[in-house]
């Protein structure tokens, strides 16, 4: 994820993750239909091609990730009312200062509940 995000500098990044059991196992890049440093838009084309790819390998959307190009890597007010999957964990990188922090949390009704990453190998 911090590799995609710093790729996408100075935009802001986005994409999901899939998996079972809420493990976050595979990484979907997603392209920013927004261009912007400070919102980011999935096309519902891609989002419904990126699903039926989850699908066909027998996983379920986990998270959706995104990036704060120049913020805290908290839910803004427009990510929180954009939050249309209660299930997913969401993933926010701050790529501010030079050291990428990432945070999760899940958005539900509007209500932002920060959840703990266990990175397992």
């Amino acid at each position: 994820m911090i590799h995609h995000c710093k790729e996408e500098l100075p935009m802001e990044a986005c994409g999901l993750l899939s998996g079972n059991n809420r493990k976050c196992e595979t990484l979907w890049k997603m392209k920013n239909v927004k261009q912007n440093t400070h919102s980011f838009e999935i096309s519902q084309k891609e989002i419904d091609k990126a699903f039926h790819s989850i699908e066909k390998k027998g996983q379920t959307l986990t998270g959706i990730y995104h990036s704060h190009p120049t913020g805290a890597p908290y839910p803004s007010h427009q990510d929180i009312v954009n939050a249309h999957y209660p299930k997913a964990a969401y993933f926010i990188i701050s790529l501010v200062p030079n050291i990428p922090q990432v945070k999760c949390f899940r958005i539900i009704k509007n209500r932002v509940i920060s959840i703990e990453i266990k990175v397992v190998n």
